[in-house]
């Protein structure tokens, strides 16, 4: 999860725009969260990084159970590293019946731009460019105070999501969380992809989380990378060979954190720990490296 908006998580209702009424508000409540997932000072009882994860629930063996599984598709892969790749981003705004949450087509775009901008690597010298490339494929809205508080989201989700495996379907919501996504590996198509707090998007009003970073976050676990502090001070660490060890989840943005006794300092400015919007301006050449690989072995 990142912080009370921030998390890891996982079509056919024809509706468009501004005309789809709600469903009946009696749904069943929505299932916990799968993958990760993190929560804001203003949305949540914890600050990002002081909250139990899901996402951390993950043993080392199932990390190496899925790094086995990942590598033994690759195997019989004759490709694992995509130049270039352009992701159609479906959004799905899931507005209150009173029109709460209702985000304007301008933040979408904003989105939009800031994804392209993040995984360009156009943010830090020393960030690498990914490869891949966003573009807007469509936006839906409906206006369903159940939906609208994430509740029966496995219901919305399998009813809405558009696109096949190589599309990513973002679903605004206002709920505890900044945000929720699901892993490539998952194995749930139907719900594959992230949920995030509508007012993270650019001019949000979530402090310090509202730049549209929290969907950078999702977006790559979506892809299949780990927090940075997955696994805490380890050499296997995140999976990443040039991330640095790092025991816990960052708040705020301290430079110089240095919370093992592994080289490196933490990587604070990395868009996978839990730091401000305004501290991410990387990810790095062996997240790109994994993100290509695990396209190849899971959404290609």
């Amino acid at each position: 999860m990142r912080n009370a908006l921030r998390a890891l998580g996982v079509a056919a209702l024809a509706a468009v725009a501004t005309s789809f009424s709600p469903l009946s508000p009696a749904a069943p409540a929505s299932a916990a969260p799968a993958a990760d997932c993190y929560v804001p000072e203003e949305h949540g009882t914890a600050a990002r990084g002081e909250r139990p994860l899901d996402h951390d629930a993950l043993s080392q063996a199932d990390v190496d159970r899925i790094e086995a599984q990942t590598q033994r598709i690759l195997a019989t892969k004759r490709s694992v590293a995509p130049a270039a790749v352009t992701v159609p981003v479906y959004f799905h705004v899931m507005a209150a019946a009173n029109g709460a949450g209702n985000v304007t087509d301008s933040q979408i775009a904003q989105q939009v731009a800031v994804l392209n901008t993040t995984y360009a690597g156009s943010e830090s010298g020393s960030a690498a460019s990914t490869g891949f490339s966003f573009t807007l494929a469509g936006t839906d809205r409906f206006y369903n105070d159940t939906w609208h508080r994430d509740s029966a989201s496995t219901t919305y989700r399998s009813q809405t999501r558009k696109g096949g495996k190589n599309a990513l379907n973002i679903w605004l919501v206002d709920f505890s969380y900044l945000g929720i996504a699901t892993f490539p590996w998952d194995g749930n198509p139907s719900i594959d992809g992230i949920r995030v707090h509508f007012d993270s998007l650019p001019g949000g009003s979530t402090a310090h989380f509202n730049l549209g970073k929290t969907a950078t976050h999702e977006a790559g676990h979506w892809f299949g990378l780990y927090h940075t502090f997955q696994g805490g001070c380890t050499s296997t660490n995140d999976s990443v060979s040039d991330t640095a060890a790092q025991s816990s989840a960052t708040s705020g943005c301290p430079e110089g954190r240095d919370s093992c006794s592994l080289p490196g300092t933490d990587p604070i400015h990395n868009y996978m720990d839990y730091s401000y919007d305004d501290c991410y301006n990387q990810f790095t050449p062996g997240q790109s490296t994994r993100m290509s690989q695990m396209w190849s072995a899971y959404r290609a």
